[in-house]
């Protein structure tokens, strides 16, 4: 094995470390694949919570509060050829695009009933250039756009967040979805790929019983999507689409808040029993938060929903579009492999990449980020930038996800092999145990003996470690407690 004399002396100092550690053995097959890999992917939030905007105008990603060179910053280190370069963009749609119901004809998109910008400027701010990012490396976005909440006219409590979708306005509240893809599309230009129906829309407890006006407004957007409303609008929302020319853009059943809630809670079995929602469906999606403590907030990694709908259609496709990063360390990149792995999905986007906490009502829940920014314009760059950069620069859009095995379950892997993409094999070895471990990689279907090495601990930002040998077949690594390392083929 050959290191760099920076690797060098970090070797000898972690084989002391770990000289009483078993020895984990583990394997990567770049020629045995399991699917196809669409990217990881990035979300920008705008406009979340606030019940009255003009009194409230609530920008939660802080671009506002940035100067143009910090906002230049924040874009190249994402969508830059340095960058996490992410293959998949999600962008919500908020309830202020159209206040007040004309009883226009939903069968009309009347771009002139819509107010797209108001409530968007740093969100549309951070798709555009992005986007001239991506494509200036020669690179390129998916885009999924995601119905945060509908207007307060479109529901039974007619107010902001009210619970339940008036069935009047059904056809409505798919317009609302569609003239907002084709403003993003016909106007700015953007490649949305998919429309998803709803943000966690499963979470009825988030309402008291009675659907009444009772509120709590550190909860962000949502309506109440029951699994037959779901397949519903599955079955009329793409006639509606192709309708408009929108063709090429793929619906999505929505996104409950985890796996476990999609199959459980009878979403995919809703879908699957209903043959105009099954042709309907472009794309699966949900979120992939995981608490493994039960309680009714309990959820695991499992694929069971995606199994019954890829019985009905085996070209279906799945992305998880939104999960936690954890305490922004190795097991937020565990998780990440978990949902790879175990719930069988396409492509991942985490929650909010880029968070200005003060403007989230009572701290969010999910505080874990990539950047953060202050009320005073302050910018950071917070240790999940670089626990993300070890996947998401390694499994780049158009790579097949590859086969890896490990004897101890604190040394995961995921892998991702080249296919016909220019991007090299690359293996990402996670170590969320409290100790530094011992691991013989086995290294299989390819021919490449020498990997580029980073690492990205408690203590390294993406380390580069030089170069990591192959010798009669392995690799021997010696991996640091709660660390990330990634091999990329030379």
């Amino acid at each position: 094995m050959a290191f760099s004399s920076t690797a060098s002396s970090l070797l000898v100092l972690l084989c002391a470390a770990t000289a009483h550690a078993a020895e984990v053995r583990a394997s990567v097959d770049f020629s045995k694949h399991i699917r196809d890999w669409d990217g990881f992917g990035i979300n920008y939030v705008e406009t979340a919570q606030t019940r009255d905007y003009k009194a409230d105008p609530q920008e939660y990603g802080g671009f506002s509060l940035l100067s143009e060179t910090d906002r230049r910053k924040v874009i190249d280190m994402i969508f830059g050829a340095d960058g996490l370069k992410p293959g998949l963009l999600k962008m919500f749609l908020d309830p202020w695009h159209e206040p007040e119901n004309d009883n226009a004809d939903p069968n009309v998109i009347d771009a002139s009933r819509f107010d797209h910008k108001t409530t968007t400027q740093w969100l549309r701010y951070f798709a555009r250039e992005g986007l001239k990012a991506t494509r200036a490396r020669g690179g390129n976005l998916s885009i999924i756009t995601t119905l945060y909440g509908p207007p307060a006219w479109m529901t039974k409590q007619g107010f902001i967040r009210g619970r339940d979708l008036d069935p009047s306005k059904k056809y409505e509240a798919g317009e609302y979805m569609i003239a907002w893809v084709k403003f993003l599309r016909d106007d700015e230009k953007l490649p949305v790929d998919f429309v998803s129906l709803h943000n966690e829309g499963e979470d009825f407890y988030r309402w008291p019983d009675d659907g009444g006006t009772a509120d709590k407004p550190s909860h962000d957007y949502n309506l109440f999507w029951p699994p037959e409303q779901v397949a519903d609008f599955l079955g009329f929302i793409r006639g509606m689409l192709d309708k408009q020319g929108l063709r090429g853009v793929g619906v999505t059943p929505g996104e409950t808040s985890n796996w476990l809630r999609f199959s459980d809670w009878g979403y995919a079995e809703a879908i699957a029993s209903d043959p105009k929602a099954v042709r309907g469906l472009g794309l699966i999606t949900s979120h992939g938060f995981v608490n493994f403590r039960p309680t009714r907030w309990f959820a695991d990694f499992r694929s069971l929903g995606n199994d019954i709908l890829r019985e009905k259609n085996p070209s279906l496709r799945s992305w998880v579009t939104s999960q936690s990063w954890s305490q922004m360390d190795a097991n937020f990149v565990a998780q990440l492999r978990g949902n790879i792995y175990v719930s069988k999905v396409n492509g991942i986007i985490p929650w909010a990449a880029i968070q200005r906490p003060a403007k989230w009502v009572g701290g969010d829940p999910n505080p874990g980020k990539a950047f953060g920014v202050d009320e005073q314009g302050k910018l950071t760059v917070e240790p999940g930038y670089y626990f993300y950069k070890q996947a998401c620069s390694a499994g780049q859009p158009g790579m097949l996800v590859a086969h890896v095995t490990s004897t101890d379950a604190e040394v995961t892997m995921m892998a991702f092999a080249r296919a016909k993409t220019s991007h090299p094999d690359a293996l990402v070895l996670i170590n969320t145990g409290a100790q530094g471990k011992p691991v013989t990689l086995a290294v299989k279907g390819t021919a490449i003996r020498s990997f580029e090495t980073f690492r990205t601990s408690p203590s390294e930002r993406y380390q580069p470690l030089g170069t990591t040998s192959v010798e009669a077949g392995m690799i021997r690594y010696a991996a640091p407690p709660g660390s990330v390392t990634t091999f990329f083929a030379k």
